[in-house]
């Protein structure tokens, strides 16, 4: 909100965001389009600004939990590790339970734990999750972070009878991926540089008086897993 403020009274003619809380933000957003200023939401939808541009979170969800229902064969037990009520969380939780929901021999251990999408968290959650649950195929955490310490959960408890599919391709998930004794298997991952740029563009040509979108402008996610991550350019500038 602060930061924000500081951009308005900076009289800036655009603000690109990353909102913690899509909701929450609304009203900081609102001050901004009040003095002029063309705000543009990037990875998280944030409400009231002009354009939003993300990753598609549905395909993500839907992708890592056809990765996770593929390798069990459509039927196992299955968690997932939520996190803050964000657009971009939802939709990928969404996107995830609707693959799901295509299998009834899998079960849906948990959903509605968060993690706050942190590792900090993950390592909490599945903590808790691996006490509860003697036995667990697979899990899909919304992002990186989560999965990386969901991963660091099962050593600590001593546990590796399942897999862990994560959402990014972030540089952390990228060597996670490569390291042999992990359980984080797979990510669909992002394109942040492609995200910010088409954020540019968009808010260049609303300056420019043309139409903003009127719904959100969605940038396909690649899947990403231990056989093909050697080849995985990643987030640097490419």
């Amino acid at each position: 909100m602060a930061q924000i403020d500081n951009f308005i009274a900076a009289k800036v003619d655009m603000i690109i965001l990353n909102a913690a809380d899509s909701k929450g933000i609304g009203p900081a957003v609102k001050r901004a389009k009040e003095a002029g200023i063309v705000v543009l939401a990037v990875d998280v939808a944030a409400e009231g600004a002009d354009a939003t541009i993300t990753s598609d979170n549905t395909q993500a969800g839907e992708l890592a939990c056809k990765y996770i229902s593929d390798r069990l064969n459509n039927k196992g037990n299955v968690v997932i590790i939520n996190g803050p009520p964000v657009s971009a969380v939802q939709n990928r939780v969404e996107g995830c339970e609707t693959e799901f929901k295509k299998h009834p021999d899998i079960k849906i251990l948990s959903a509605n734990q968060n993690a706050k999408g942190s590792r900090e968290g993950g390592l909490g959650v599945m903590t808790s999750l691996l006490a509860a649950n003697p036995k667990i195929d697979g899990v899909f955490a919304i992002n990186d972070p989560t999965a990386i310490g969901a991963d660091l959960a099962a050593k600590q408890a001593q546990r590796s009878e399942f897999f862990i599919v994560g959402v990014d391709g972030s540089p952390d998930g990228e060597e996670a991926l490569k390291r042999k004794n992990s359980l984080f298997v797979a990510t669909p991952a992002q394109d942040p540089q492609v995200m910010a740029a088409k954020a540019v563009e968009i808010g260049y040509d609303i300056l420019q008086g043309k139409p903003a979108p009127t719904a959100p402008v969605l940038i396909p996610v690649t899947m990403i897993d231990k056989n093909n991550v050697s080849s995985y350019k990643g987030w640097t500038v490419k």
